[in-house]
C-alpha cells in the first residue's frame, strides 16, 4: 500500500518539451519567451550581485513591494512575490480548496491550472473556447454551483490568445461572489487590459466598482525576460495576500530574481521597445502572410500566433530543419503551431522558411 494519496498517484506531471533546446542553435518561437537576451543592466546588476560577497545570505527582499506597487497601481500590501507565476497559481488553488470544490477551467488553456486543481482533488469543469465567440461566458456562468471554488481567465489566454472584456471578468466576479476569479495577465505587457483597478484594496473597501474575489498573477518570464530566475507576482485584497503568505515560506523567491525584476523595472525602456516591435510591427508581418497563404489562425492579443496551416506536421519538422522551434498543439482533433512572435528579421526569416516549404 502506497503512502501516497491515491489521486497523486493517479496524476501525470506536467513535462513541457524543455530538453535540446538553444538560442545558439533555433530561433526558439515555442515557448513564449521573449526572443532576445536581458538588457545589460539587468545582467549587470546580477553580476555585481554575485561580486558582491553576499550569495551566502538568506534573501532580502528590500522594497521590491513598492517598485511593483508603483508600476502596476496596486498598493504594496496587496502585491505578493512569488517564484514565478505559477507558484501564484498553485497558492491560490491551496488556499480555497475544500472538500468537494469544483475548479472551472476553459480549455484548452494553460497546463498548470489543471494541474494544481488534479492536486487538490477538485472537481473539473472545462467549457471550450471557441474560435469565433472566444471565452464561453455563458458556459461558464451556466456552471456555477455553491461548490465552485475558482473560475480561471487566462488574459489573453494560451495557446490561442483570446482577451476577455474586463466587463465579463466583473460579471463573473459577481455571479460567483464564494468564488476566487484568477486572472492570469502573465502577458500583460502585451495586451496591456488589466483588472487590477477593480481589485478591492482590503475588505472595507466600500468602493461599488471593486471586488474582493479577484486575484491576478503576473511574472516576469515573458515580457520581461528572465524565466530561467522564477519571479512572479501576484495582487488581491490585502486580507487575501496576508492569508497566502501563510502558506508561501519566508525564501520562497530567489534573491538573484529579485535583483533582475529590480533592474528591468529600473530599465524599462529595452523592454518596452521590444514590446513594440513585436506587437506593432513583427506580429502583424506574420498575420499578413497568414491572410495571404489563407492559413487558418486565432485572433490574439499576445505575443504569440496559433496557426493551423495544412501539413501541419510536416511543416513543423521543416521548421526544425531550418533552425525554428515553434510549439504543436491540438484543438478538436486538429494540429495547429502556436508560433511565439519574436523580432522582425527572426519574422521575416520564419516566413522565408514557410515560403520554402511551399
Amino acid at each position: 500500500m502506497s503512502i501516497i494519496k491515491p489521486h497523486i498517484l493517479a496524476m501525470s506531471a506536467y513535462k513541457p518539451p524543455l530538453e535540446g533546446r538553444s538560442p545558439k542553435s533555433h530561433t526558439l518561437l515555442d515557448f513564449n519567451e521573449r526572443t532576445i537576451p536581458v538588457s545589460q543592466p539587468v545582467v549587470q546588476a546580477l553580476q555585481d550581485f554575485i561580486t558582491d560577497g553576499r550569495l551566502q545570505q538568506y534573501p532580502a527582499y528590500g522594497d521590491i513591494l513598492g517598485r511593483l506597487a508603483a508600476y502596476t497601481g496596486a498598493k504594496a500590501q496587496q502585491i505578493m512575490i512569488t517564484n514565478g507565476s505559477d507558484q501564484g497559481i498553485d497558492l491560490i488553488f491551496r488556499a480555497v480548496a475544500k472538500p468537494n470544490a469544483e475548479a472551472i477551467i476553459p480549455g484548452p488553456s494553460f497546463a498548470m491550472y489543471n494541474q494544481c486543481a488534479n492536486i487538490e482533488a477538485m472537481t473539473l469543469i472545462e467549457p471550450q473556447y471557441d474560435k469565433e465567440t472566444g471565452y464561453p461566458i455563458q458556459e461558464v456562468l451556466d456552471s456555477i454551483t455553491p461548490n465552485t471554488a475558482i473560475i480561471i481567465v487566462s488574459n489573453p489566454n494560451n495557446p490561442c490568445g483570446t482577451i476577455v472584456g474586463q466587463d465579463v471578468i466583473l460579471r463573473l466576479a459577481k455571479a460567483a461572489p464564494h468564488a476566487a476569479i484568477l486572472v492570469d495577465e502573465c502577458y500583460y505587457e502585451y495586451s496591456r487590459q488589466t483588472v487590477v483597478p477593480y481589485i478591492k484594496e482590503s475588505m472595507s473597501d466600500n468602493s461599488e466598482q471593486k471586488l474582493s474575489n479577484i486575484f491576478v498573477t503576473r511574472t516576469f518570464s515573458k515580457t520581461w525576460g528572465i524565466p530561467s530566475l522564477r519571479f512572479g507576482y501576484l495582487i488581491a485584497a490585502t486580507e487575501y495576500v496576508d492569508a497566502l503568505c501563510n502558506i508561501r515560506g519566508p525564501y520562497d523567491i530567489n534573491q538573484l530574481a529579485v535583483v533582475a525584476a529590480q533592474a528591468a523595472l529600473d530599465n524599462p525602456g529595452y523592454t518596452d521597445s521590444y514590446v513594440a516591435e513585436v506587437m506593432d510591427e513583427a506580429k502583424p508581418l506574420l498575420e499578413q502572410y497568414f491572410d495571404e497563404s489563407g492559413i487558418e489562425y486565432w485572433s490574439s492579443s499576445a505575443n504569440y500566433l496559433w496557426a493551423f496551416p495544412k501539413n501541419a506536421e510536416a511543416i513543423n519538422a521543416y521548421l526544425i530543419e531550418k533552425s525554428f522551434l515553434v510549439r504543436p498543439k491540438v484543438y478538436q482533433d486538429k494540429l495547429g503551431l502556436r508560433i511565439t512572435v519574436g523580432t522582425v528579421s527572426q519574422i521575416k526569416e520564419l516566413i522565408q522558411a514557410f515560403r520554402d516549404f511551399s
